[in-house]
């Protein structure tokens, strides 16, 4: 029998002060979620916000997914949030902050949506004082390694000739700060909500790159510049495990008695960390649990290579091994000890926390989150878009590791299984789509090498846009990914893993 803890919206925001970019299971099960508790709480104690009424949302998907859109509109903007502490005890959350649902991207059928005048407007409103995102790391259009705008990327070459109607995340907000800029309005903060390292500083050069070349071209007159010295890009860190919604999620919802198109089901766990600079106010957060911080980095890190680490080992490892969630891959005894060995011989020595900060109790406390089997975390879903993850969350600590003289055994292993699930194979010889912006790549190196191992990982390592020659070029790297792919090759992956998880 499950326990469940019912928790209604019990206020309405007055008006909108937070335009967010990426309107997706996460930003419902995270951001949205601390909002409505600054509300409830404010409802609860009118003396702990007064301005809480002020902070509703207009979330605009930017992207393909018409329909939730739609969902959310017939709704009233209404949904649920199911957060599941295990099989056996959720809370069911009512959310009523988002108050506008707008859609600008291409659904499947190749049409656009017809709302990009109106967010533009919503963005480039005085009420409106801040700017969030969930747009994931290849939304930013950066190349992972360097950090240098995509300028060949179709819908940034777009938004470079044609400013005014944008596409991109970082197009509609170099947009809507001219069109602030032009009124003599204050900018907004943008704040970036994605597992990035240095997420504001990373969303502060794509849109400044952006805003330099609009500017070469006579659209700008000085944006740029104006933006670099005007606009704050605060850093945050996200942690809470939210899997894309399928089937049996909505019928878990269903035996909830919650029949909810719009609803989300995730962990109870959660976690924000925001760095505290925002010029034209901010709700406040701290009241219901976010840590306001001076310097996210050191968190933000620590959950990058820990958490976000592990699932890029566990997605191509654990699919290579032939699992499926990510519950049934650590309730795997050599997984669990594979991952247990990365996170405190590779991960947690490349950490610098602040006093008083448990790595290792962190770790135990992952483990334990990655066993919550009611949240069928797949794979498949974390593996997605690997080239945009693997610097930030495996390759910058590979490079300390050895530049410390220690192994990075694990780390070359997680990357060896990613060198043959760009294959688009798995451990069963069935084949699946790979979800890549470089797929078209993966597709020609393994066409070109074949089975010759040593010159496909090669091959796989110049890739510049993912691999820095600073690390691809040391042989102590590439000999341990090159010994690791030889591994898979020649052994079924449980046996690897099974060596893996206990040497030392």
């Amino acid at each position: 029998m499950v326990e469940v803890t019912r928790v209604s919206a019990a206020a309405t925001p007055e008006a909108i002060g937070i335009v967010h970019l990426g309107l997706g299971a996460f930003h419902r099960a995270h951001q949205a979620v601390y909002l409505q508790r600054c509300l409830n709480d404010s409802d609860n104690d009118s003396s702990n916000d007064s301005d809480a009424g002020r902070w509703g949302v207009c979330s605009a998907n930017i992207r393909s997914n018409r329909a939730l859109v739609d969902q959310l509109r017939e709704a009233g903007y209404r949904y649920h949030v199911a957060e599941y502490g295990d099989s056996e005890h959720v809370t069911l959350r009512e959310i009523d902050v988002i108050q506008e649902a707008l859609f600008t991207g291409q659904d499947k059928s190749g049409v656009w949506g017809d709302d990009l005048d109106v967010l533009l407007d919503r963005m480039a409103a005085p009420e409106t004082r801040i700017v969030t995102l969930t747009v994931t790391e290849k939304g930013y259009y950066l190349s992972p390694a360097e950090g240098r705008l995509r300028e060949d990327d179709s819908s940034i070459a777009a938004d470079i000739a044609n400013p005014e109607r944008p596409r991109t995340a970082p197009g509609l907000i170099v947009a809507a700060l001219r069109r602030r800029r032009e009124q003599g309005l204050p900018p907004f903060a943008v704040l970036s909500c994605d597992n990035m390292p240095d997420n504001g500083r990373r969303t502060r050069a794509a849109v400044v790159q952006l805003a330099a070349r609009q500017d070469e071209g006579g659209q700008g007159e000085g944006l740029a510049e104006w933006i670099e010295a005007n606009v704050a890009f605060p850093s945050s860190m996200v942690d809470r495990i939210v899997p894309a919604m399928t089937d049996a999620s909505f019928d878990q919802l269903r035996e909830l008695g919650c029949d909810d198109d719009a609803a989300v089901v995730c962990e109870a766990f959660s976690q924000w960390v925001v760095e505290d600079d925002f010029p034209q106010g901010r709700p406040q957060w701290e009241h219901v649990g976010v840590e306001m911080v001076d310097d996210v980095g050191p968190f933000e890190t620590m959950k990058l290579r820990m958490l976000n680490g592990s699932h890029s080992l566990l997605a191509y490892v654990g699919t290579m091994a032939g699992f499926a969630t990510v519950a049934e891959a650590i309730a795997d005894p050599a997984m669990a000890g594979f991952i247990h060995r990365y996170m405190t011989e590779e991960a947690a020595p490349t950490l610098d926390m602040p006093v008083g900060v448990d790595v290792g109790g962190y770790a135990e406390q992952l483990v334990a989150r990655f066993g919550n089997d009611s949240l069928k975390h797949r794979l498949q879903q974390i593996a997605m878009d690997g080239s945009q993850k693997l610097p930030q969350r495996l390759l910058h600590g590979a490079e300390q590791c050895l530049s410390e003289e220690r192994s990075i055994d694990c780390t070359a292993l997680g990357i060896a299984a990613w060198i043959r699930y760009t294959k688009g194979v798995d451990a069963n010889g069935e084949t699946f789509d790979v979800s890549d912006p470089l797929r078209e790549i993966y597709v020609q190196l393994h066409a070109a090498h074949g089975d010759d191992a040593q010159s496909l990982v090669m091959a796989f390592l110049a890739l510049r846009d993912i691999f820095p020659a600073r690390l691809a070029e040391r042989d102590d790297f590439a000999q341990a990914v090159m010994s690791a792919y030889r591994e898979l090759v020649d052994h079924d992956a449980r046996q690897v893993l099974a060596v893996s998880s206990s040497a030392s």
